[in-house]
């Protein structure tokens, strides 16, 4: 019996194909998957950055030093956006004023900070800090005061800021 040399064999035949076949199923599995880890990092990275935003914003509210009471209240009005930042900018003349008349030395500190919900660019995430206030030149001893919120965080321009606090 001749072979025939020009003529692959049958299972060479039916192989080839199905080869080509599973790389193609297999490539179009990788390229799924591969999307799927992108949203799911993508995802873990917004709630992080939302995170992040409430619990530096929680910082500033806590932190305010008579001597530098200008920027400190920058900083709040920087780490906050819409409803909020409006509050807080109706509010920045007494807070400054309080701060300056008291001789106010407030240091605040995050404890903790934790994700509720994350939906589009939108998070609701809850943040626990302390403060501690001292009167500049004063012998009284610290007063300690210990914070809860719930914060809405919006992503405005990439950028995640505090649209609502609410004490809890």
């Amino acid at each position: 019996m001749a072979v025939n040399a020009a003529r692959p064999s049958r299972p060479l035949r039916i192989a080839g194909p199905a080869l080509g076949v599973l790389i193609a199923a297999l490539l179009a599995a990788a390229v799924w998957i591969g999307g799927d880890l992108r949203d799911a990092q993508a995802a873990a990275d917004d709630r992080r950055a939302a995170v992040q935003a409430a619990g530096v914003h929680a910082v500033a509210l806590l932190s305010v030093n008579h001597h530098s009471a200008d920027a400190d209240l920058k900083r709040v009005l920087d780490t906050s956006t819409g409803a909020a930042r409006v509050a807080y900018a109706r509010s920045l003349g007494t807070l400054k004023a309080d701060a300056i008349k008291n001789k106010a030395l407030r240091t605040g500190a995050l404890r903790a900070s934790g994700i509720v919900s994350l939906t589009g660019n939108t998070a609701r995430v809850m943040v626990v800090g302390d403060m501690v206030t001292r009167q500049d030149g004063s012998k009284k001893a610290p007063h300690e005061q210990f914070s809860r919120w719930n914060m809405e965080v919006t992503r405005v321009g990439g950028i995640w800021l505090v649209s609502k606090a609410e004490l809890v």
